[in-house]
C-alpha cells in the first residue's frame, strides 16, 4: 500500500498539491483529512469527490504532517488501499444514542469483514466516547481493535465536526472499518505523565460529572493542589492550564492509569466534567507537570509497538491530545519527530479533544493528554 501526505492552507494550494501527488500514476482511494474549522470543508469534500477519493475527515485543534505542526491548515494522508479492504460509515447521534450508533457500526463491520478493525472520530464536546467503545465491544468483543479521537475546533470548544464525501455533522460518528486480514492495524495509547501524592477518592459523581473528591468540592481540590485560590468563572485560562499540567489520573487494576483532566466547570456547586467517566469510589492521583520524560515515554511505547507487533508500516496516523500541544509547546515537534522516525513513513495527525485507544496492558478506553499512534500495513 502506497501513501503520500501533504499540508495546505487554501483550496487552491490543496488542489495543486493533490494534483502533484497524482502525476506519477498514484491513484489514492481514501484520505485522512485533518483540518481547522476555518477551512472550506465543502470545497475540500467536492475536490476529493471529483477524484473518487473517500474521506475520513475531522476538525482539529491543530494538525501535522510528520513532525511539522500547523494551525489553520489541512493535513492530508492519501492511501491507495484496495476499496474492497475498507468501508467508511457516517452516522449522526440522535438523543445521545452513542452506544446504539456504535453497535450499528460494529454490526456493519462484522457483516462486511471477518476480522474488522475500527478507526473512528466523534464530533460535539458532549459525545461520550466510552459509551461508543462499549457499543463496539458489545458486538465485536473486548479484544476489538479501535482507535480514534474527539474532534476539535481550534480550542474554542464550541462546535466540532466530522465529515466525509457529501456530508458533515457537528454531532456524529465517522468510522473507517478496515479488513484486518488484509491490512494490519496496530496502535497504542500512551501519555507519559507521572503521578504524585497519595490516592484520593471520588466521593460523589455521575458518569463524567464529578461533584466531590474526598468529600470536598472537586474544583477546590484541584485548585488547592495547583497552588491557586479564589478561582472564579473569569479564570478560564488558569483552569485550562491546571487541566493540562495537573490532570487527575484514574487508577486501574489492570494497565496504565487513564488521564481525566477537568474540562468544564459547573460554578453553582464547583463541580466539573471530564471527557470520560470517574465512578464514585474510584481512586485518583494528581500528576506532576510534564518534563522531557513525558515525550521519551511516548516514543519508547511506539518503539515497543514496532518491536513486538509491527516491524514495518506503510503509513501512520496519530491522534494527540490538544493538551499536549498546550503543555509541551515547541517541544511537541520533538515528540512527533520521535514517533515519525520509528517507521519513517508518511504520517498524519491531529490535536484532539480526547483520544480513543488501548493503553499498555489495559482496556479500551477514552483518554486525555494522551498520544494514540496507529500504524497501517498491507499484508
Amino acid at each position: 500500500m502506497n501513501a503520500k501526505s501533504f499540508n495546505g492552507f487554501t483550496i487552491n494550494e490543496i488542489s495543486n498539491k493533490l494534483s502533484d501527488c497524482l502525476t506519477d500514476g498514484f491513484k489514492p482511494t481514501m484520505a485522512f483529512v485533518f483540518l481547522s474549522v476555518s477551512q472550506d470543508r465543502v470545497a475540500i469534500r467536492e475536490l476529493f469527490s471529483e477524484h473518487e477519493i473517500q474521506i475520513f475527515g475531522v476538525t482539529t485543534n491543530g494538525e501535522f504532517i510528520d513532525e511539522n505542526v500547523e494551525k489553520g491548515s489541512a493535513s492530508i494522508l492519501l492511501l491507495d488501499m484496495n476499496p474492497e479492504y475498507f468501508k467508511i460509515h457516517f452516522q449522526p447521534f440522535v438523543a445521545k444514542n452513542y452506544r446504539e450508533v456504535a453497535g450499528l457500526i460494529a454490526n456493519k463491520g462484522k457483516s462486511q469483514f471477518k476480522n474488522p478493525a475500527f478507526l473512528l472520530s466523534t464530533s460535539h464536546p458532549s459525545s461520550d466516547g466510552e459509551e461508543i467503545l462499549r457499543g463496539l465491544e458489545s458486538i465485536i468483543g473486548e479484544d476489538v481493535k479501535a482507535f480514534g479521537s474527539a474532534a476539535g475546533d481550534d480550542f474554542s470548544f464550541t462546535d466540532t465536526y466530522v465529515f466525509t464525501n457529501g456530508i458533515e455533522h457537528n454531532e456524529a460518528l465517522i468510522c473507517l472499518i478496515i479488513d484486518a486480514d488484509k491490512i494490519q492495524v496496530e496502535g497504542i495509547a500512551t501519555c507519559g505523565w507521572k503521578a504524585v501524592g497519595t490516592e484520593k477518592t471520588i466521593t460523589r459523581s455521575e458518569g463524567n460529572h464529578v461533584y466531590t473528591i474526598d468529600n470536598e468540592p472537586a474544583v477546590d481540590i484541584i485548585t488547592k493542589y495547583g497552588g491557586l485560590e479564589n478561582i472564579t468563572p473569569e479564570s478560564k485560562d488558569l483552569l485550562m492550564e491546571l487541566a493540562a499540567n495537573f490532570p487527575l489520573q484514574l487508577q486501574r487494576e489492570k494497565g496504565d492509569p487513564v488521564m481525566r483532566p477537568p474540562l468544564v466547570v459547573d460554578w453553582t456547586d464547583r463541580s466539573f466534567f471530564t471527557s470520560g467517566t470517574l465512578p464514585e469510589g474510584s481512586k485518583v492521583r494528581f500528576s506532576l507537570p510534564p518534563d522531557w520524560d513525558v515525550m521519551e515515554k511516548v516514543v519508547l511505547s511506539v518503539k515497543e509497538l514496532k518491536a513486538k507487533k509491527m516491524p514495518e508500516a506503510d503509513a501512520v496516523v496519530v491522534f494527540s491530545c490538544a493538551g499536549r500541544l498546550l503543555t509541551l509547546g515547541p517541544l511537541m515537534t520533538e515528540e512527533l519527530e520521535g514517533i515519525h522516525n520509528v517507521w519513517n513513513v508518511p504520517m498524519v495527525g491531529m490535536f484532539s479533544n480526547a483520544e480513543l485507544g488501548r493503553a499498555t496492558g489495559g482496556n479500551l478506553e477514552m483518554h486525555n493528554l494522551t498520544a494514540c499512534a496507529v500504524a497501517l500495513r498491507e499484508k
